[in-house]
């Protein structure tokens, strides 16, 4: 099916993965065919072990992730299922949230950029939901996330939340978030599909300042929209050596400095004395 359909990104351009129900082993299959491709992300669910009587757990979610045993910046993994009804059919069932999850990273797509993190209140609304069959605590929560499983959570009075937005890298790295990830996606695509202009052109200063003056504007345009903080572009005789050149290739090296996203937020909250002045305080 998707190693059929989807193995070859020169034939096929796609951006998400969604892989509804899926075994461990067939879940590992698409986080290779994402990490093959590396311009997509595979959205993928904890496998619920009894649909009819719904006894997923935080046990079940981790020993599902280990039985991937893949570390890919190019998968997400949540922590499961919810309970819906299918008007289409008048009934009540299970489906997994990995289609919810990717529609929450379409309409972070559609309102804000894809280096926006697709997760909480502000954007991981989870909708349609009856219940979840598993909604972890706070330490459920914190023991999900230590394995790169993201937490789909329902908040009293608050809704069900994707309170979670880690790739499924086991390593410390910018690209453990699915912000980060999602826009080297961007930016590499784009800016492939521009470099390709410069094939068969002369390896001389004129193309090389082209090519900075092409991509410069680009990567201003996505800091200026917040999704970088700082750039530079080395595109000259320092990385095209004669050598290079002698070789018909063209080089050029784009350092990216990611804006990074809030996961833990620390309130300090101090009881002052009547007649404290809090001028002196912030001085």
């Amino acid at each position: 099916g998707f190693e059929e359909h989807f193995s070859n990104a020169d034939v096929v351009d796609v951006s998400l993965l969604i892989c509804g129900q899926l075994t461990a082993t067939q879940a590992a299959s698409i986080v290779d065919i994402a990490e093959e491709r590396k311009d997509c992300i595979a959205f993928i669910s904890c496998q619920e072990a009894d649909q009819a009587h719904s006894t997923l757990d935080k046990a079940d979610c981790i020993t599902y992730r280990n039985a991937i045993n893949r570390s890919s910046s190019y998968a997400v993994l949540d922590s499961g299922w919810k309970y819906l009804y299918d008007r289409y059919n008048d009934s009540y069932h299970y489906i997994p949230l990995n289609g919810d999850i990717a529609g929450c990273t379409v309409q972070t797509d559609l309102e804000r950029d894809p280096w926006w993190s697709p997760a909480g209140f502000n954007r991981g609304r989870i909708r349609n939901v009856v219940k979840l069959p598993f909604n972890p605590s706070k330490t459920e929560r914190d023991e999900l996330y230590s394995a790169q499983i993201n937490p789909v959570v329902t908040f009293e009075g608050e809704g069900t939340i994707l309170f979670g937005d880690k790739t499924m890298l086991t390593r410390p790295s910018a690209f453990d978030r699915i912000n980060v990830r999602r826009l080297f996606i961007v930016l590499e695509k784009s800016i492939a599909t521009a470099a390709k202009y410069s094939l068969f052109e002369f390896n001389d200063f004129f193309t090389r300042q082209q090519f900075i003056s092409m991509v410069t504007p680009f990567l201003r345009e996505v800091q200026g929209r917040r999704g970088i903080q700082d750039f530079k572009v080395i595109c000259d005789e320092t990385n095209n050596t004669p050598q290079v050149i002698d070789s018909n290739n063209f080089v050029a090296d784009i350092f990216i400095k990611p804006n990074r996203v809030i996961n833990y937020i620390q309130l300090n909250f101090i009881a002052t004395p009547t007649g404290m002045n809090f001028d002196e305080i912030g001085g």
